[in-house]
């Protein structure tokens, strides 16, 4: 099977993942142009309420395939970066389900998703140092809001990999899963996801990630909608709440 980005969608979770398994799940040029339009599908789908991105096999993602930069790394962290903010601006909920190697533009990308949870073992790191290239702005500025200055220099400045315990206590990773419990939480977790309130997610998502002006919309969203009534009834009633509010409208 050629290098590709597979998914799927099953009880309202789309699960994208990354298929190169001859090169650890390296990105192509082609993974990275595919990857925005396929977010695009994804996110106007009202049946999909959460995202997970996850690797084939046992290992998340190598990073690049360094054959791509050859020619122009510049067009190659071009298509990277390109992809990493459609990433982050993917409208619902998502997580990064990550297993063995996650690794250069791995790690762009799960850090991209709003969660990462991990399995025990995994290997973690930013390698542009070991190859010259200026990691993106951008990039930066989202791994410094995600696990600090300290730890962001100590990821680009030597590129070196980082395991599960300190990825954990850094904030890189937000649950550690022993070996062959991964894919039962994620599915666990995106259970809860799906059941709650997109509105509360999606303002919530908007605020969390620096976004400004944006009070009067989401005051206006709440108040033109019934999911606070509907939640209130659902707690009153000790029932399940039934949620309408979508990113769609």
């Amino acid at each position: 099977m050629e290098p590709q980005l597979l998914y799927s969608v099953t009880d309202s979770v789309a699960t994208v993942v990354i298929h190169h398994p001859a090169k650890r799940n390296a990105m192509t040029a082609a993974m990275w142009r595919a990857l925005p339009p396929l977010l695009d599908t994804l996110a106007a789908d009202p049946e999909v309420r959460a995202l997970v991105l996850t690797g084939e096999g046992g290992t998340f993602c190598a990073g690049a395939d360094i054959s791509t930069l050859r020619e122009s790394s510049e067009e190659a962290q071009g298509l990277a970066v390109a992809a990493e903010e459609a990433l982050a601006a993917f409208p619902k909920p998502t997580l990064a389900a990550v297993r063995g190697h996650c690794v250069g533009g791995g790690s762009q990308l799960a850090a991209a998703c709003d969660l990462r949870f991990a399995q025990e073992g995994s290997l973690f790191g930013v390698t542009p140092a070991k190859l010259g290239i200026v990691y993106a702005a951008s990039s930066t500025r989202r791994l410094v809001a995600l696990v600090g200055p300290a730890a962001t220099k100590y990821l680009l400045f030597s590129g070196e990999l980082i395991g599960t315990d300190r990825a954990l206590r850094t904030g890189l990773v937000d649950e550690v899963l022993p070996e062959g419990e991964l894919d039962k939480r994620v599915a666990e977790f995106t259970r809860i996801l799906v059941s709650r309130s997109q509105l509360t997610q999606a303002a919530a998502k908007e605020f969390a990630g620096g976004v400004v002006d944006r009070d009067a919309h989401w005051a206006e969203q709440a108040r033109g909608n019934g999911d606070t009534a509907e939640g209130v009834a659902a707690f009153l009633e000790r029932r399940q709440p039934r949620f309408t509010w979508t990113t769609s409208g």
